[in-house]
């Protein structure tokens, strides 16, 4: 249990900016082995997105809730995702080869692809959550940001990682079956919070899934940290946006 509690406050402390870092490991052999519970933070992240969203909506207009979630959500990550959809927006959207593509997700700078990529998703997240009906907003967001984190797990899973260093690297080795069915589970469980049909949302997300994982094939042979940021928010947005649709069937 010890050995257990250890890989997820590591995952917590690599993905957040909560203060847990005594009771992570600086091991990248254990590092590799938490990717289990990366969408276990998804739902503590998601689960602070959506209490803050429900104390604002007591005293705002549910937009301003809406908004002070995201913000919340931000601040939790310190936009770590985001960043990661930046730089690899920027990446793919500017270079032709794959060494011309790694160099430019490399740059801490933004460029114009990364800048539109950024206003485009958080107002895709913010439109399409306003259109949710308010009373399952909160789960949601805790939904969302799981089964999202769950998406860049499988993108370790199923595709290699593609420089010889980086901050992601220790991630980037073989996932057990026992580890990815961990994973599953934690994804996946959140969907109990919502409607039974809304599940079906799930077919836009692995939609999204596929064909972005066929991109990065295509053009860099695999994934860096940066990827698994983009991942994640896209398929975020996407189950956003299946929650709407499925809501108005």
């Amino acid at each position: 249990m010890a050995y257990q509690l250890r890989l997820f406050f590591t995952a917590l402390c690599f993905f957040t900016r909560l203060p847990f870092i005594r009771w992570a490991s600086s091991s990248e052999n254990e590092l590799n082995h938490a990717v289990r519970y990366f969408p276990l933070v998804g739902i503590i992240v998601g689960g602070f997105a959506a209490a803050s969203f429900w104390l604002s909506d007591l005293v705002l207009p549910p937009n301003l809730a809406v908004l002070l979630g995201m913000t919340c959500s931000l601040l939790v990550t310190g936009a770590f995702h985001e960043d990661g959809l930046a730089d690899s927006v920027d990446g793919l959207g500017g270079g032709w080869s794959k060494e011309q593509i790694l160099n430019i997700m490399k740059d801490s700078r933004i460029g114009s692809y990364g800048a539109i990529a950024l206003v485009m998703i958080l107002l895709g997240k913010f439109q399409a959550l306003i259109a949710i009906n308010t009373a399952l907003i909160p789960a949601t967001l805790i939904a969302g940001h799981a089964v999202s984190r769950l998406a860049a797990v499988w993108v370790i899973a199923r595709q290699d990682y593609v420089r010889e260093t980086g901050k992601a690297k220790p991630l980037a080795q073989q996932i057990t079956p026992s580890e990815l069915l961990i994973a599953n589970l934690c994804g996946l469980a959140p969907l109990a919070l919502l409607p039974l049909n809304y599940s079906a949302a799930l077919i836009l997300l692995v939609i999204v899934w596929l064909g972005f994982s066929r991109k990065l094939a295509q053009q860099i042979g695999g994934y860096t940290g940066d990827c698994l940021g983009a991942m994640q928010q896209l398929c975020e947005v996407a189950f956003y946006l299946g929650i709407v649709i499925c809501s108005s069937i």
